[in-house]
């Protein structure tokens, strides 16, 4: 028997490291190559019909989904350069697959709500703003709950797979390494990546490669240096948000590899099925 394609195309889910909110503005290698990622999933799913994304400035007790037509761009940080606030990503919001959203979530026994007035915070529509600058791909967004770790958070990601050959986008996005406390401190943020930073991230991608889910879910004992590259770990936890929605068979397509100001590991990865 030949085989044949599947008539429902997986789009492969991701995770994106969104950086510090000058990523907008500033946006270094990782920024352009999200936009021409952005394009060539345009090219190859002509039918997209929108993004689901977890960001982790958006922790909700219980799981939240926005089901607003038009969510509003929130600038929500501070100190930063004038221009930055006056961005805006108009994308619009898609209360119809909110409500697919929610239905998927029902049917697998998780207590979720609908929230019509949450805007879009800067852990989604900065990178938002690289992977689709037009801002004409409707946006729904899933809160990250409050205590949740790395396997209720896998297991979210699992609810919502069958959204990826439905034309949705699934998207995790934070970042690959978060610690404020070295970003704002002292130390300064010139020079080449911190040796740490590169361990870490290297050792999350060598897991990739070898498919071992067990050791990333573990990776607070296991992988080097995770304590110092997430004092606390709500950056990383979206990660698991797309490998919970990546198809049965999968491998990890890199986008981008930067670190920015030394310390901010700008990791990108497709979860793209085996063929």
């Amino acid at each position: 028997m030949t085989a044949t394609a599947s008539p429902h195309p997986v789009v492969p889910p991701m995770f994106v490291s969104h950086g510090a909110p000058l990523f907008a503005v500033d946006a270094g290698e990782t920024g352009p190559a999200l936009t021409r990622w952005g394009q060539e999933l345009r090219a190859r799913f002509p039918g997209l019909r929108g993004v689901v994304l977890m960001s982790p400035h958006w922790m909700a007790r219980g799981v939240r989904v926005t089901t607003g037509a038009q969510p509003a761009t929130w600038h929500d940080f501070g100190g930063f350069p004038p221009a930055l606030y006056e961005l805006q990503y108009p994308a619009p919001g898609a209360p119809g697959l909110a409500q697919e959203v929610l239905d998927l979530l029902a049917a697998a026994g998780v207590a979720a709500q609908g929230d019509a007035q949450r805007p879009f915070d800067h852990g989604a529509w900065v990178p938002l703003r690289h992977l689709f600058p037009q801002a004409d791909v409707p946006v729904v967004q899933v809160a990250l709950p409050v205590g949740a770790g790395p396997t209720q958070v896998h297991a979210l990601g699992a609810v919502l797979r069958p959204l990826a050959q439905q034309g949705v986008l699934l998207v995790g996005t934070g970042s690959m390494t978060h610690n404020l406390a070295e970003f704002m401190g002292a130390g300064g943020t010139e020079g080449g990546p911190d040796p740490y930073v590169q361990a870490f991230s290297r050792w999350v991608e060598d897991a990739l490669r070898r498919r071992d889910v067990p050791a990333l879910l573990d990776y607070r004992d296991r992988a080097p240096h995770a304590r110092r590259a997430h004092p606390t770990d709500e950056h990383f936890l979206p990660l698991f948000f797309a490998l919970g929605a990546a198809p049965q068979d999968w491998q990890a397509q890199y986008i981008s590899r930067e670190v920015m100001y030394r310390m901010l590991a700008m990791d990108a990865f497709a979860l793209q099925p085996v063929v």
